[in-house]
């Protein structure tokens, strides 16, 4: 027994010590770091204790108005739930897509190596495609190109096509919803396919033929036998999918938007890229690590608090 605990902890020891290099480490770093003022410009940290914590959260009562002591944190926080939208809707159409894909169609196996492609593509990549598809002139972009030639179709004046063209990456009404349709885009086809896909595999054949015996139609079937036995998939990609939109909009933002326009693509992960990297405020930068760590922490044990029971259930 000594040797084979020997031998476990040796072939153990390289993700191990990876985890506590690359892990562990940079969050105990982060961790203490948040409780100093430190400018890399400026010379050596001084300790401040929670001053970058409150600087953060805190809220001052001006003019009888309660008013946060860094707007921009909660914007961009905003900012950040309002592309997890994308989540929902992303996971209907994984789920959708792979109940299509399990089916014994002729060229099943193409079109799942055909969805999931993009997944394997560098996220810059993706998103430089994307911008140059998302590009104001109809004459350069794709999709307003589209949208322009539809207009005309309709018998629409040039000046009032123009008009209606959505200003995709250079309006901050139109910004946010460029990225949520990126991120549909490239998540229904990836790894929560693959996910529901494997658990389709797993669902007894009799179910479905005893539903079929019942009169059961398609639909019924799928609202009946495939979502419930597939609940704990659907938990999983859930809580992995919150936890991913909360770390993300970072690639997107930084190569698509530079955080903009107005800020309204900057989430909370580019937010702290900003703070250490352009304003080299690298104390209050990990602060805000640190809130999004705590952030993470309290969705994920409240997902498997209430939504892990409630899938248990079903």
């Amino acid at each position: 027994m000594k040797g084979q605990n020997k031998a476990a902890i040796l072939f153990l020891l390289p993700n191990l010590l990876g985890f506590l290099l690359f892990t562990l480490g940079p969050v105990l770093m982060a961790a203490g770091m948040s409780f100093y003022h430190y400018q890399l410009a400026s010379g050596e940290p001084v300790f401040i204790g929670l001053s970058n914590f409150f600087d953060l959260l805190g809220f001052d009562k001006i003019d009888g108005e309660w008013q946060a002591r860094d707007p921009d944190f909660w914007y961009y926080l905003g900012n950040t739930l309002f592309l997890m939208l994308n989540i929902p809707l992303a996971i209907i159409g994984s789920l959708l897509l792979a109940v299509l894909l399990n089916k014994n169609l002729p060229g099943r196996i193409f079109f799942r190596t055909f969805f999931f492609i993009p997944h394997l593509c560098a996220g810059i990549a993706i998103y430089m495609v994307w911008k140059m598809l998302f590009t104001y002139e109809p004459n350069v972009g794709i999709i307003n190109g589209f949208l322009w030639e539809f207009y005309k179709l309709l018998g629409i004046a040039p000046d009032s096509a123009a008009s209606l063209l959505p200003k995709w990456l250079i309006s901050a009404a139109w910004a946010k919803p460029a990225l949520i349709i990126i991120f549909i885009w490239s998540s229904i086809g990836g790894f929560n396919m693959i996910l529901y896909l494997a658990g389709l595999q797993n669902i007894s054949p009799e179910l479905y033929e005893a539903a079929a015996i019942d009169g059961a139609n398609g639909w019924s079937k799928l609202y009946h036998i495939t979502i419930p036995q597939l609940a704990p998939t659907t938990f999983f990609i859930l809580v992995t999918s919150i936890i991913g939109g909360l770390q993300g909009g970072f690639e997107a933002a930084y190569v698509m938007t530079q955080g903009g326009p107005e800020g309204s693509t900057t989430t909370v992960s580019y937010y702290i890229y900003t703070k250490a990297y352009e304003q080299l405020e690298v104390g209050y930068a990990a602060t805000i690590s640190m809130c999004l760590f705590f952030l993470i922490f309290v969705a994920t044990l409240i997902n498997w608090r209430y939504g892990g029971q409630r899938f248990e259930a079903v």
